[in-house]
């Protein structure tokens, strides 16, 4: 077989951004310190000692130095390939640890293009340019990590751990909904339609979560408006669970006979479905039904505690 097309010139393009302080490919290496003390005091004005640095970083992106390496040798392709040409306003290039770390401080903090770009030193249309592509390429690239659990040791490892948590036997997840605020103009047509309870714009995310908060399966870009049951219908979870595709594994042998099957739990804004269990309805309920209820509700807390995670981490979703 003869050589890929433009193999060459591709290694001479890493090659070049290499030599400028971009990542060199591999998952584990971490960005050179002075890369960061140099972006720090872009930042801050101020120049931090090493000891200090990996405190001041975290405090900077919420993440690890190392999760950050992982970051960049995930989306190097794409931001090296799609966004060579971006320089900062002194006509500096930026290298792939600048312009990951430009995506990460704009969703992190959520401020404004003008703001992000003022304190960096970079045009507002850049900073808009590399969180897009950033995005882009995270979607695309960072997908394995959101994924149903596909092995028969992980989906009993979630069951075990689901159990201890409050004693729910055969619990796989929990599906619960959050709305990410959006700002449109109410001159925008169909507005109404991306208005919540609370009168404001905005649209849903669903997400059904395992019992370390990790985010299993996502829905999400439905209107406000929506209810909480249509957008679990309309996702392909349910459709899965509808053919027996998805919450098919073995049932569980209870006392007297009885058995129940993989399921996961919701709150009342969702009916009763063999794989889906919601609490009992009513008040003055009888002490087995209101005991399980309240099992059911700090199993919960699992997924509105990662789902605020989610926007405390990520401001730019809070509107």
């Amino acid at each position: 077989m003869g050589p890929v097309r433009g193999l060459k010139k591709r290694q001479k393009v890493e090659k070049k951004h290499d030599e400028n302080g971009s990542a060199s490919g591999s998952p584990e290496k971490e960005e050179p310190v002075d890369w960061w003390d140099e972006f720090s005091k872009r930042t801050t004005g101020l120049q931090h000692s090493p000891s200090k640095g990996l405190d001041d970083f975290e405090a900077v992106f919420k993440i690890s130095r190392k999760t950050f390496g992982y970051i960049c040798s995930l989306v190097k392709d794409d931001m090296v390939a799609r966004s060579a040409h971006l320089v900062f306003a002194n006509g500096k290039q930026m290298s792939l640890y600048d312009k990951v770390a430009v995506a990460l401080r704009r969703l992190g903090s959520g401020e404004s293009l003008v703001t992000i770009g003022d304190s960096l030193g970079l045009n507002h249309s850049t900073v808009s340019q590399v969180t897009w592509r950033f995005v882009e390429s995270m979607e695309e690239k960072a997908l394995q990590h959101l994924q149903w659990p596909s092995t028969e040791a992980e989906i009993m490892a979630i069951k075990s751990k689901f159990e201890k948590v409050q004693g729910l036997p055969n619990c796989c997840g929990i599906v619960d909904a959050t709305h990410i605020t959006m700002c449109l103009p109410l001159s925008e047509p169909f507005s109404n339609v991306w208005l919540d309870h609370e009168k404001k714009h905005s649209m849903v995310l669903q997400a059904i979560v395992d019992p370390d908060m990790r985010f299993r399966d996502i829905v999400t870009g439905w209107p406000g408006k929506m209810k909480d049951w249509s957008v679990f219908e309309s996702s392909d979870f349910y459709k899965l669970c509808v053919k027996g595709e998805r919450l098919n594994g073995k049932k569980l042998n209870l006392h007297e006979g009885s058995e129940i099957g993989e399921y996961i739990i919701g709150d009342s804004g969702y009916p009763l479905l063999p794989y889906l269990v919601v609490p009992y309805e009513g008040k003055q309920l009888p002490e087995p039904k209101a005991e399980f209820n309240r099992r059911l509700f700090a199993t919960r807390m699992v997924a509105q505690s990662a789902l605020a995670r989610l926007k405390n981490m990520w401001k730019i979703i809070q509107g």
